[in-house]
């Protein structure tokens, strides 16, 4: 068998509520260290917020900074963290050479023109009229630019100097899956042999509370962690980033690189929801399939949201597989496109260490693991749509 196009782990780039960088968070994993929360900055709504960060570390410009969007600059922020610790930051010769793929939302609303412009037409007799009237003046092409969702990927080469293929991905948790799938097929092929893959999000946002608030999605309530019994359904967002330097075994090899895990499978789907237990039997199959391709699977790390009846019937599937579960959304929060990075940068770390990340008090699920463990899975059920598995490994 031909393993010089496996796919290698080389970089890890984390900024989360538990800190900055892999030994931050591997540290605080093991420990079992109580997730950071805040309940009091939009009250009744639970987020887990990013801590301290001096992002001319990474961003030394502060015009490049102060173009960016507060997501952008964390998701810029942890690339170069990804790329420094795989040894490529400042390497001309491989970042011209580098694929970049990124799983992005759009941009942020600018909350004061939205609501300035909602109380003046509730006031207003013409407001048909009206709204385009402020459209053209205050919502210029040059403003809706700043939120096009393939900027993170713009801001990252202008930034650290990737400019190898770019691709971004849409489409919340689905579209981490993509992106991490993409780079693996593509280097498994020979097509790429190194990428940037990744995702951020930022959860004090008003505009993006509101809409997870209307679709009744958001947690209300004091922390609970995913899968404990009795808790209120809805996600607790968090602000993060995750960004994987990903390389073929070849290449990795040839520069000297030292890899931390490797990506052994990856799979995705796309569950009927209006159908009971659509969920349930997507992931059943998904875990199943994973389970033929991984080596003595130890472990289950999920990125499940919170929201029901998608989580409930997700946990019923990872009862039925029998295995040790770690629920990544109890650690950092739901960050949408970067869930799935942040559960193979998490799995990556304890197949690298031989531990599972401390398991949760009262989670039935969270059941305690021996050491030494070598293969993980990773499983992912958006809150609204799509469901994936990845495989980690040892090396």
């Amino acid at each position: 068998m031909d393993t010089s196009r496996e796919t290698w782990i080389t970089g890890i780039g984390l900024l989360s509520s538990l800190g900055e960088g892999p030994e931050t968070h591997l540290a605080r994993l093991n420990a079992g260290d109580a997730p950071v929360t805040d309940f009091k900055t939009f009250p009744d709504f639970l987020i887990h917020p990013l801590g301290p960060v001096d992002f001319d570390k990474q961003i030394p410009k502060k015009g490049d900074q102060r173009q960016m969007e507060l997501w952008q600059r964390i998701g810029t922020y942890t690339a170069g963290l990804a790329l420094t610790h795989a040894g490529v930051a400042g390497n001309q010769d491989l970042l011209k050479r580098m694929d970049m793929i990124v799983a992005a939302a759009g941009g942020e609303r600018d909350v004061k023109v939205d609501a300035s412009v909602a109380d003046e037409l509730r006031k207003h007799n013409n407001p048909e009229v009206r709204l385009n009237e402020r459209l053209q003046s205050e919502l210029r092409p040059t403003l809706f630019l700043a939120q096009l969702s393939n900027l993170l990927a713009g801001n990252i080469s202008i930034v650290h100097g990737v400019v190898g293929s770019s691709r971004t991905f849409m489409g919340e948790e689905g579209s981490g899956v993509q992106a991490i799938q993409t780079a693996y097929a593509r280097i498994k092929a020979g097509q790429s042999d190194l990428a940037l893959v990744g995702g951020a999000y930022n959860a004090a946002r008003p505009d993006m509370l509101g809409l997870w608030e209307f679709a009744s999605m958001h947690y209300r309530g004091e922390y609970k962690p995913v899968f404990a019994p009795g808790r209120k359904p809805g996600m607790a967002t968090g602000t993060g980033s995750c960004f994987l330097v990903l390389e073929s075994r070849k290449h990795a090899e040839a520069r000297g690189a030292k890899p931390i895990a490797k990506i052994t499978y990856v799979e995705s789907a796309r569950a009927k929801r209006d159908a009971e237990g659509g969920v349930r039997a997507s992931v059943n199959a998904l875990i199943e399939n994973a389970k033929k391709h991984a080596k003595n699977a130890g472990a289950i790390y999920t990125s499940a949201s919170g929201v029901e009846p998608a989580t409930g019937e997700e946990a019923e599937a990872l009862k039925a597989a029998n295995l040790p579960v770690r629920a990544v959304v109890s650690r950092v929060g739901q960050t949408f496109e970067s869930m799935f990075p942040f559960g193979i940068a998490f799995a990556a770390l304890a197949v690298a260490n031989g531990k599972l990340a401390a398991a949760m008090p009262n989670v039935p699920l969270e059941t305690p693991a021996p050491d030494g463990v070598k293969s993980i899975i990773i499983s992912t059920v958006g809150h609204w749509r799509g469901e994936g598995v990845g495989i980690v490994e040892a090396i």
